[in-house]
């Protein structure tokens, strides 16, 4: 580099010290001058102000080439760096009609080395707002191009940048700051088109009631934006209502207030105030608004009752109706807290009426809120007073607190007949007698007229009503299961009509008493007792079974009649089981033992019940091993079982002497008489004699000795019950199927004991028998379907295929076949293997 780009290098980056030496007359020097316009207010030229940078010092000249090169002294003292100048803000008045207008000429020292070309950027040149400003490229000035509003833009920052041809900068951008002056170019406005506010009658002077604002565009800084309030109107309503001036407002604040007394609603309603605001302290543009002040309400004014009599009348035995209206004027505003009016009864000791306001016209609406009884009283007068809802104020005249009289007057009508109670409470045991009375003298009439009962609703038809007197009786017996009866209470209801034909009806709960009507019955009659349990005593539990409800029914106590059970107890468990156990040990078959159960009921009733009790020998699950040999160990089983065969027998010589009568008949047809018995014929011989008794018939699915049936069953179906024997054997085989048919203890009909002497009616005889057997219950077969579907397993004889042999085809010697004939040859070639 040499010495001038050395310097010119030094100028832009080096540090100067505090007191630079002046520069050589043919130094370069860089020099920035400017211009500025100001306001032309006065009609003044514009001055124009040029500056530039130099440098100068104190130091000897000597020292000139230390300080032009630093480079050569580097370390031998402290330097600062060059200040570059900064442009005031330049000033310009807003709305100029002198445009274009120079506002600044800058220049650069590099026009003494070569071409510059200036250039400007920022707002207001190629940013929004665009084309306000502008830059000679020669020679630096810088123009507003068009009026600028300063409400809008009130400055704008630009930058100035000195270029070689080619583009590039010659020296550091400088800011330059243009500030748009104000003019009072903007009028004050009212925030609001009107302006609403409100102040209480008959406030003193000096008290506040609202305030106004305004707004201006212009600078805030300057006068040009400084307001001033002023009323200049003033009109009341209604018009001339009021004439002297009632309000003021401050002048810089905007608050308005009253000045003066005399501020009464029932005379004015409201006030319109022209308002006027002005810039400049008053002296610059003005706006006008408009301000409306309502005069609010105070209570100064008690409702009064107009007039103060009045008469009404009301319907006895009504009530929650309106009888009439009472009336009162007030001077406050109509529809406010302060002409709302409250009325109130002061002489209602019985609390019959009852007083409202109506919000619409203020009048008092009097009602009955419970019925009047024209006989007890016919008139009634009542004393009403009246008061505002809210407190009167301390400015109201002191006046009495207004009252009315009222005088209503009781008008008689056909009163309904009343019952003496309803619900009609009657309670009577439910096993009460047809006929007992259960109630009596149930209503009454007011107007002493005569009445007329009759029930309206009695769904079982339990109860009776005497049609003159009232008097309730019980026409049947009640029962307290009956789905019309809940929670013990049956519900019937009954009306009664007076003379008028006006009727009334009223509900009859009757509730039930539970009376001991039922003995307990005892459950089950019937089970199994374990013998040889193993020292543990095993027994039959016991419980009973009461159709009465509490407290006729549990507790229940068991005993067993001394004389006729003595071989078994009965032990009490709890108040509904106990347990049958036999006293000692004892065969195995089937035992009647009778027990005596009692409830608790009053008065106490009491059963006896037979319970079949079969003792077995059980196994470890405490079922019987051998039903069929408990009943053949047993007596009453070996009767049982005789008679279910002599009641067959019965009925096979039966039938066999119905077909023997049948094919004698059919015989000799002919020979029989018109008229005759069936079984009486020419022939002389009684044909009873004839009938031979064959009894050795079997006993059906009965008799197992014939042949034991349950090989049919499938031995995988029902699994091996340790307890179950073969009768005669100690073969174990599976468990019997399971009944669910058979009977327990059901009763049976009545058999024909004799037959009948004349021969006639052997017929009616047999079919008698027949019908009893078929319906008996407890003689087999029962109506059950038992599938017999086991087939057997295993074999005595051997497999007739090979595939289940242990050896195989070679070891087969198949030559035989050829010795069976030409039928058996084809067989025989296909295993030779030759």
């Amino acid at each position: 580099m040499d010495e001038q780009a050395g310097l010119q290098e030094h100028q832009r980056t080096a540090s100067v010290p505090p007191n630079p030496p002046a520069a050589p007359p043919n130094h370069p020097r860089q020099t920035w001058e400017s211009a500025r316009a100001t306001g032309r207010r006065a009609g003044a030229a514009t001055p124009r102000l040029q500056l530039a940078a130099v440098w100068s010092s104190a130091e000897p000249r000597h020292k000139e080439e230390e300080f032009l090169y630093p480079w050569r002294n580097q370390g031998k003292g402290v330097v600062r760096v060059k200040r570059d100048w900064i442009i005031p803000p330049i000033r310009v008045l807003e709305n100029s009609k002198q445009v274009p207008e120079d506002l600044v000429q800058i220049k650069s020292d590099k026009i003494f080395t070569g071409e510059v070309i200036y250039k400007l950027e920022g707002p207001g040149v190629d940013q929004q707002p665009k084309n306000l400003f502008e830059i000679d490229d020669v020679t630096g000035v810088i123009r507003c191009k068009r009026p600028l509003d300063r409400e809008r833009y009130n400055s704008f920052t630009l930058k100035a940048f000195a270029l070689s041809p080619s583009g590039q900068r010659l020296e550091n951008p400088t800011t330059i700051e243009i500030v748009v002056l104000d003019q009072n170019d903007n009028r004050p406005a009212f925030t609001q088109g009107q302006f609403g506010g409100s102040v209480s009658e008959f406030s003193v002077p000096g008290t506040s009631v609202m305030s106004v604002s305004a707004t201006d565009a212009d600078d805030p800084m300057t006068e040009n934006a400084y307001l001033s309030y002023s009323i200049i109107g003033q009109e009341s309503i209604p018009p001339n209502a009021v004439t002297k001036t009632m309000f003021g407002i401050n002048n810089e604040t905007g608050a308005i207030y009253t000045r003066d007394v005399g501020l009464d609603r029932e005379v004015v309603k409201s006030f319109r105030l022209k308002l006027l605001v002005a810039d400049m302290g008053g002296m610059g543009l003005t706006s006008e608004g408009v301000a409306v002040i309502h005069v609010s309400d105070i209570n100064n004014h008690a409702p009064q009752f107009s007039p103060a009599a009045y008469s009404m009348s009301a319907v006895e035995n009504r009530k929650d109706y309106e009888i009439g209206r009472v009336n009162v004027t007030d001077r406050d505003d109509r529809g406010a807290g302060n002409w709302e009016a409250r009325y109130s009864i002061s002489n209602d000791p019985e609390g019959n009426f009852a007083i409202s306001t109506d919000p619409g016209s203020n009048e008092g609406v009097l009602t009955v809120v419970k019925p009047l009884d024209y006989e007890a009283q016919d008139e009634h007068v009542l004393i009403l007073t009246v008061e505002n809802v809210n407190r009167l104020s301390n400015k109201a005249p002191n006046l009495p607190v207004s009252s009315a009289t009222v005088v209503v007057t009781v008008v008689n009508e056909n009163e309904a007949p009343l019952f003496r109670e309803d619900p009609i409470q009657i309670v009577v045991p439910e096993s009460v007698a047809p006929g007992t009375l259960l109630k009596s003298n149930i209503a009454f009439d007011p107007d002493n007229s005569n009445l007329r009962y009759e029930i309206s609703r009695d769904p079982e038809r339990w109860l009776e009503i005497n049609r003159d007197t009232g008097d309730i009786t019980a026409k049947r017996t009640f029962n307290m299961r009956s789905p019309n009866v809940r929670k013990n209470i049956y519900n019937a209801v009954i009306k009664v009509t007076d003379a008028g034909g006006v009727s009334t009806t009223a509900t009859v709960a009757v509730t039930l008493k539970e009376t001991n009507d039922f003995p307990p019955q005892l459950f089950p009659l019937s089970g199994t007792v374990c013998r040889g349990a193993g020292g543990r005593r095993s027994g039959l539990v016991l419980t009973a079974v009461d159709e009465d409800l509490p407290p006729h029914a549990a507790p229940f106590t068991f005993e067993m009649p001394d004389d006729i059970s003595i071989n078994w107890t009965v032990n009490q468990v709890n108040d509904t089981h106990a347990v049958l156990l036999p006293l000692e040990e004892l065969q195995a078959g089937e035992y009647a033992v009778t027990v005596f159960v009692s409830d608790y009921g009053i008065p106490v009733l009491s059963a006896y019940a037979q319970v079949n009790v079969t003792v077995c020998v059980c196994d470890s699950f405490g079922d019987c091993k051998s039903e069929a040999g408990a009943v053949l160990g047993s007596s009453m089983g070996i009767s049982f079982i005789a008679l279910i065969i002599i009641m067959a027998s019965i009925a096979l010589l039966l039938l066999l002497l119905l077909l023997a009568v049948a094919v004698t008949t059919c015989g000799r047809r002919h020979h029989i008489k018109k008229g005759a018995g069936l079984l009486v014929g020419e022939s002389e011989d009684d044909i009873r004699d004839n009938v031979f008794n064959y009894d050795e018939q079997g006993g059906g699915e009965e008799d197992e000795n014939a042949f034991n049936i349950d090989l049919l069953w499938n031995p995988h179906d029902a699994p091996s019950t340790p307890g179950s024997y073969y009768p005669g054997c100690g073969v174990p085989r599976g468990k019997q199927p399971l009944r669910r048919d058979a009977p327990h203890n059901l009763p049976s009909p009545i058999y024909p004991r004799r037959p009948p002497a004349d021969p006639t009616d052997i017929e009616d005889y047999i079919n008698d028998g027949l019908e009893a057997a078929d319906n008996d219950p407890n003689v087999p077969p029962y109506d059950t379907a038992l599938i017999y579907d086991y087939e057997g397993e295993g074999s005595l004889a051997g497999s007739l295929s090979s595939i289940a042999s242990g050896s195989s085809d070679g070891d087969q010697d198949y030559d035989y076949l050829n010795d069976w004939g030409p039928r058996f040859q084809k067989l025989a070639n296909m295993y030779d293997p030759r």
